[in-house]
């Protein structure tokens, strides 16, 4: 769709998308107040408008216009947000910010004939406030510089760099905003510094302090084997604990988990306290204490992620156990194989009962109430399932285990202890959804959460004294999503909690105070990372026990009162393309985080616009890493789909194709790698060579060879970076390699019609060159041969236009939706494996 200017919207325009005469006239008015004060394009005039005009429940495509138009001459990465309007117009004030702080802790306080002279400048230039009014007053001026000093200051970073940063970076340091890439900078190259402040910030309690930082240095194969160096040598710690005691951070009154389970929409959240959190945990690790296993005996959990499991997984660490951590959508197979590299002794697991269906007010036997679900929701009706836990009429036994071994989210049944007795696991914990009781007979030896709990009930209320380990002791075994052959067992240590803490204190401002929700599930990194990220910062933790594609969803971010809201994509397209969040106030919302797969402009600025544009930090790491590497902060502008700053203490290069570094700051794409030296980094694998894995082959920089990370970046021309996939997700075409995504990026344009598209390189039957294939996905799927026809051409036309004259899509496919990992990824090869012994022409 073309887009205007913002100076040639007209009253009609507006009118066009569904807004009345009257709305569109005062509209229209604001607009151009706002374009007379501050220009027809510039970030402050998106600012405004964000900030005067756009509401959640104005037409989408009202939004869209004013962002497009606004920075229609703008060039790449308009900024959707950035962190004060008036600092980013008014640089000449940002040098003095330090000398007004209200609570008197400026590092440099400037002399007063100096900020006079500063303040007759800036009133000599003169600037207008929001409603377009030019003020003369030095006073106005004074509260301007305080309110962007209270912007800046007011994140976890900038109150730090208030104190420090004239001792961090000396001379140059201005203020919070102007500064922060310094900072980040400074980070890399003094890492000790970096990481005792922040570790102080956090109120990190070691039981044994560390000897040093870091120990770069290490002797003999050490430094070959492990290029990143030893971190906090000697310390001794349990991040358990950290999350749990009372510091300054959090008192035990302070809540620690909001929760609420699906379909019990209608009532207040439930809250757990930090003091009621510590007694839950202390007694599960007395009853794991109790069953007799060796202090680092691996235990796996392998349920969704609500109050029970978080519990769970905090009393395995506390008792210096390691978590295995197993997704909840995983198969017996794939539940085995985590087994049996990790050697757990011991699952958690649960089962389910009975659901009611709402519209029908009756319970229901699981088959009929999944046949009626299918036959529903083919008509198009949106029915949600309740679980109850009463009995059905249905007399068969099996039928009654069937029932109860389930977890249902949404319209989706998953049975879990079923799964977990095929595959052969080792001892069992089943513990019911709700309830304390069930009636499902377990497998021999296997024990009901009530007779496990019942081992420590004595100990109720009792302090369990935290099992404190050296920092390289496992705290967690995870999982690479093992598209192709065993998945890489990936062992967390003591220190990576600290790490996915840090990244959260750093780049999401998650302090005291704060509700964080993140729909994810311990058999991830992220699940993990959700429970380090808010306990240790003193910020609650928001679980909804269910599906979070819906409205109640939505309706418990409302509720819960959410301030950072983290989602993947397919969550926000799902949204969307429902509108699940309508009607539901999301303004306490300060900003979101996004990760799991590269994210889509249009749908990203719908999501701002739901909590009022708050930013988007995008967050991108992976399982071996702890957190991230590459994400966004709160002090600089954040443009949609895009990545702001690499993540703090770590340094990223753009490798070229002769495989050297491109200079950095320096615009460009291929192949990332790492710096090695990145705190609570994996250094280990359980059943593959970690350095032959993320090391051998790779580049030196420094004097340090760099670390294989495998995704494809480009740094752009403003200093924003955009993710283009995996690196090995490329092909040959006619001599000539090129990425799936590059490809897919340009086809999911060529049409409306179009949702989501995958590149494929398939050989002929016969052998011979590979020829590019296209699998899509439509947002309406009932198309034709004619449409698929035509839109090869279409493809062929943007292709050999836009990319290279020598590309040609042979074949189009259409499929309902494409093969994607647990963690979401397009699993293509299955697609080039399905093609290839598949030879139709319109559908598989």
């Amino acid at each position: 769709m073309a887009y205007k200017s913002l100076t040639s919207i007209t009253v009609s325009d507006i009118e066009s998308v569904g807004i009345s005469t009257e709305v569109a006239s005062a509209f229209h008015r604001r607009l151009k107040e706002i374009i007379a004060t501050h220009g027809a394009g510039t970030p402050a005039t998106w600012h405004n408008i964000t900030n005067t005009i756009l509401t959640p429940d104005l037409p989408f495509s009202f939004h869209q216009m004013l962002y497009y138009a606004c920075y229609i001459d703008f060039g790449p990465d308009p900024p959707a947000w950035i962190p004060d309007p008036v600092a980013m117009e008014c640089s000449l004030i940002t040098p003095f910010a330090d000398s007004l702080s209200p609570r008197g802790r400026g590092t440099t306080m400037v002399p007063r004939a100096q900020f006079q002279e500063r303040v007759d400048a800036i009133s000599a230039i003169g600037i207008r406030d929001q409603t377009g009014a030019r003020h003369e007053s030095q006073d106005y001026y004074l509260v301007v510089i305080l309110k962007i000093w209270e912007c800046a200051l007011s994140t976890n970073v900038g109150q730090l760099l208030e104190r420090r940063g004239k001792e961090f970076l000396g001379s140059a340091y201005k203020d919070p905003i102007s500064s922060f890439s310094d900072f980040q900078k400074f980070s890399v190259s003094n890492p000790e510094v970096f990481w005792k402040n922040v570790l102080d910030e956090m109120n990190i309690s070691f039981s044994t302090p560390p000897e040093c930082i870091l120990r770069e240095n290490l002797p003999g194969e050490s430094s070959l084997t492990h290029p990143g160096g030893q971190w906090l040598p000697g310390a001794s710690i349990n991040p358990a604990k950290n999350c749990l005691v009372e510091n300054a951070k959090r008192s035990l009154n302070d809540t620690a988990i909001i929760w609420r389970d699906e379909h019990h929409d209608d009532l207040p959240v439930q809250r757990m306290t930090f003091k009621e959190l510590q007694e839950e945990v202390w007694l599960v690790a007395y009853a794991l204490e109790a069953l007799g296993m060796e202090k680092g005996s691996a235990i796996a959990i392998d349920m969704p992620m609500h109050v029970k499991s978080v519990v769970i997984y905090l009393a395995i660490v506390l008792a210096g156990y390691v978590v295995v951590s197993i997704a909840d959508s995983f198969a017996a197979g794939e539940i085995s194989t985590r087994l049996n590299i990790s050697n757990a002794k011991v699952i958690f697991t649960q089962v389910d009962s009975l659901f009611l269906l709402v519209n029908l007010g009756f319970t229901v036997d699981v088959v009929t109430a999944l046949n009626y679900l299918a036959s529903q929701k083919a008509k198009g009706a949106r029915v949600e399932p309740l679980l109850d836990d009463q009995d059905s009429n249905e007399g068969d036994e099996s039928m009654r285990k069937k029932k109860e071994d389930l977890i249902i989210r949404g319209d989706k049944s998953i049975p879990l202890y079923s799964r977990v007795v095929e595959a052969k696991s080792p001892l069992a914990v089943v513990i019911p959804t709700r309830g304390s009781e069930f009636s499902m007979e377990l497998c021999n030896g296997d024990f009901s959460w009530h007779d496990f709990l019942d081992k420590a009930n004595s100990l109720k209320g009792k302090e369990f004294v935290a099992v404190e380990q050296p920092v390289e002791a496992f705290t967690n075994i995870l999982f690479s999503s093992g598209t192709t052959g065993e998945p890489k067992a990936i062992p967390w240590t003591n220190i990576t909690p600290l790490k996915a803490a840090a990244d959260a204190w750093c780049h999401l401002d998650i302090r005291k105070g704060d509700v964080v929700s993140w729909p994810t599930n311990l058999g991830w990194m992220m699940g993990p990372w959700l429970v380090y990220a808010s306990l240790i910062n003193g910020a609650s933790m928001a679980l909804y026990n269910g599906s979070p594609l819906g409205s109640g969803f939505a309706k418990f971010v409302q509720d819960a009162k959410v301030t950072m809201l983290g989602v993947i994509p397919s969550i926000v397209r799902s949204w969307k393309s429902a509108n699940s969040t309508s009607g539901y106030d999301w303004s306490a919302i300060r900003c979101f985080g996004s990760t799991g797969e590269a994210s889509n402009v249009d749908e990203y600025l719908w999501l701002m616009g739901r909590a009022l544009y708050k930013p988007v930090i995008e967050y991108c790491g992976g399982t071996e890493i702890g957190g991230g590497f590459i994400t966004g902060s709160l002090l600089q502008p954040q443009s949609l789909a895009a990545f702001s700053t690499p993540a703090m203490c770590c340094s990223l290069f753009i490798l070229d194709e002769e495989g050297h570094p491109i200079p950095q700051d320096v615009p460009g794409m291929g192949e990332l790698a790492l710096g090695p030296i990145m705190f609570g980094a994996s250094i280990t694998l359980l059943n593959a060579d970690h350095y032959a894995v993320y090391f051998k082959g790779m580049p030196v920089y420094n004097g340090k060879v760099l670390r294989r990370h495998g995704d494809v970046f480009e740094r752009t021309v403003k200093g924003y970076y955009h993710a283009h996939g995996r690196a090995d997700d490329t092909m040959n075409l006619g001599g000539i390699k090129v990425s799936s995504v590059e490809i897919e990026r340009l086809c999911n344009g060529v049409d409306s019609s179009i949702l989501e598209t995958a590149a494929i390189g398939v050989p002929p039957s016969g052998g011979g060159p590979e020829q590019l294939v296209v699998a899509v996905v439509f947002k309406n799927p009932s198309t034709t041969t004619q449409d698929l026809h035509q839109l090869r051409i279409s493809f062929n036309s943007a292709l050999q236009k836009k990319l290279n004259p020598l590309f040609r899509v042979s074949r189009v496919v259409s499929l309902p939706s494409l093969p994607r990992t647990a963690s979401n990824k397009v699993m293509r090869r299955v697609l080039r494996q399905q093609l290839s012994e598949n030879n139709q022409s319109s559908k598989i």
